[in-house]
């Protein structure tokens, strides 16, 4: 098993009704603005090489981002934040990611979300996001050779990635560390890193600034092994 054939398995997920049918709907039906586009409709895999040193863990596709463009955070303002902000510490090729096939690549970076499918209103159940772990554990035991550091965009996924973190080796302490932006939790050779989710709600109101969110990638690129710009 590699990282190649556990993406092709999870896109032919189908494990959870209720997503399926609204992110199949949402292909469908679309948005006027992205009434050309084919939609994705599918589960999104993890986007990044498979030798990354530091995962980011986002919550879960958005229905006219991911869902639409089938690669991790593309597509919409949250990833324009997001990867604009890996651009300018030099982790990404270029600040903007419009499609999957648009060329961006990542530097020793790889991002997931511990739900796959879009969901309605953005909010996952907490069964659906049980029930989704199993991928983001083999996807960080595929990791694990290479994995220094991982930074966990907002509460939900904090709450999905402890007990993934668990599952694929690594010791967690009890009770479970307390999500927090800019918290830092040293496990044995796995640094965590708490940072606010780069959703508009965060962005907009200034709750996580550009700058904000380059602090937290830069620290924990730093604990990953990798260079970055100043």
């Amino acid at each position: 098993m590699n990282l190649s054939d556990l993406d092709y398995r999870i896109t032919g997920c189908r494990a959870c009704p209720r997503l399926v049918a609204w992110r199949e709907e949402v292909a469908r039906t679309k948005r006027a603005a992205f009434a050309d586009w084919t939609y994705w409709g599918r589960p999104v895999p993890g986007f990044g090489p498979a030798d990354a040193s530091l995962l980011i863990i986002g919550l879960a596709p958005a229905a006219h981002g991911a869902n639409r463009t089938g690669r991790m955070f593309t597509g919409d303002r949250s990833g324009d934040v997001l990867y604009g902000a890996l651009y300018d510490i030099g982790l990404a090729s270029q600040p903007t990611a419009v499609s999957a096939d648009d060329g961006l690549e990542l530097y020793g970076v790889r991002i997931t979300s511990p739900v796959r499918c879009a969901p309605p209103a953005n909010k996952p159940t907490p069964e659906e996001r049980d029930t989704c772990r199993s991928w983001l554990v083999e996807e960080l035991t595929l990791l694990r050779p290479t994995l220094r550091a991982v930074v966990v965009l907002g509460a939900f996924a904090w709450q999905a990635a402890l007990p993934a973190v668990a599952a694929a080796g690594w010791q967690v302490p009890r009770p479970r560390p307390a999500f927090g932006h800019g918290a830092r939790v040293s496990l044995d050779g796995l640094d965590l890193f708490g940072c606010f989710h780069v959703s508009q709600r965060n962005t907009f109101t200034g709750k996580l600034t550009p700058a904000m969110l380059r602090d937290v990638l830069r620290t924990a690129a730093g604990a990953a092994g990798l260079p970055t710009t100043p």
